[in-house]
This record gives structure tokens, sequence and C-alpha cells, in this order.
């Protein structure tokens, strides 16, 4: 695992998830708040949420902590097979085999700390991860789609494109799922549309 000062990351695999949970649910809320989810936090579904992956013992979450031990980025994964079904109709759709595949699920991470290697570190964890729980073909994840005219980005804003193409990922063609949320001031979820991205996992242990 990557070693970036200042920093410790812990690693939490199956039922070990449940006892970050309640410091987790807040982080998500608060990293999801701004672009491009702009989601209106739910305590309680995020901590189902993340109980659900305590429910696959080969789940996944790796934890950034400060100095401090204050909780400023975390990143999840579970196999395909496990995750909701939700998530198993695109791949089927594209003959890809559940059992073939470990989903990452979404990784946050405080914006004073972004920049520092965190992200690639949890790639790297989750990827090690996937190679000694199964004999898994791909990684795969998806990403909200937005208009790139879409008057809410911030100036300056850029997305993680570049930084997943780097890391091996691509978009695959038409293959997407639709997931709803309420998005921060409204009163009602709204549909939103979610692209995944796929990389064949590499057997061996590849240094980064």
């Amino acid at each position: 695992m990557r070693d970036i000062p200042g920093i410790r990351l812990d690693v939490h695999v199956g039922q070990g998830i449940l006892p970050v949970v309640d410091e987790l649910a807040g982080l998500r809320i608060a990293v999801f708040h701004d672009w491009p989810y702009l989601y209106e936090g739910d305590r309680d579904y995020e901590r189902g949420y993340l109980a659900s992956y305590a429910a696959s013992p080969r789940s996944v979450c790796v934890v950034a902590r400060e100095a401090s031990g204050r909780v400023i980025g975390a990143s999840t994964g579970v196999p395909l097979a496990d995750d909701g079904e939700a998530f198993h109709a695109p791949f089927l759709a594209c003959g890809i085999l559940l059992e073939d595949v470990f989903y990452f699920g979404e990784s946050v991470l405080l914006s004073p700390w972004r920049g520092r290697g965190i992200g690639h570190a949890f790639f790297d964890a989750r990827e090690a991860h996937a190679r000694t729980v199964g004999e898994f073909s791909w990684t795969a994840f998806c990403s909200v789609r937005r208009e790139a005219t879409d008057p809410r980005a911030p100036d300056g804003h850029r997305g993680n494109d570049a930084f997943w193409r780097g890391r091996g990922y691509a978009p695959v063609d038409g293959m997407f799922c639709t997931l709803s949320w309420k998005e921060r001031g409204d009163d009602t979820a709204t549909p939103h549309t979610l692209d995944f991205w796929m990389r064949q996992l590499d057997r061996a242990k590849v240094s980064q």
C-alpha cells in the first residue's frame, strides 16, 4: 500500500466495516453534497447502505485518516454478485458474468486532501483486495453523467476522466444504470444516469 505522509490507510473487510459506518455516513454526505452528485444526504440511508457492504464477507472499505485520527476519505468495493440488483442488469445485458466482476463503490475524499495520491491508494488497495478474494477478470465502477454545459458546475471544475484513464479504466459504450436521489434543495428524488467504466484485472500485483 502506498505510503502517504500524514495519512493512515486502514483496510476493513466484511463485518469489519460496521465499526466505521457512523463516521463514513457523515463523510459521504459532506462530499456528495457537492458537484457532481449534489446529493441531499440522509444519514440513516447512508448507514444502511454501508452496512449492506458489510453483509458480504469479501467486501472491502479503505479508510483514510489524518494524523489526529479524523476520517478524511474512504473507498468501497464488493463482488458484483453481492451488490444490489440495480447494478446487475447492465453487465448481464453485455454478456458479462457477475462472478467475473469486482465492483468498486464510491470513493469520497474531503477537498483539502485531494491531489496527494490518496485516490491512487484507494484504487491500489481495492484492486489488490480483488486479487486476493476471488478469480475476478474485471474491476468496474460507475460515475454520474452530467452535461458539460450544466450551469451548476463550479468554475474550473475538472472531472476524473483523465485520472481513471490513467489507471487503465475506460467507459463502456452504452452501459449505464439509473439511480434516484434527492438533489440538494429538492423535496423528491429524481432519476440520474450513471455510466460504467471497466478494466481487466491483472492477476499479478503490479507496482504502481
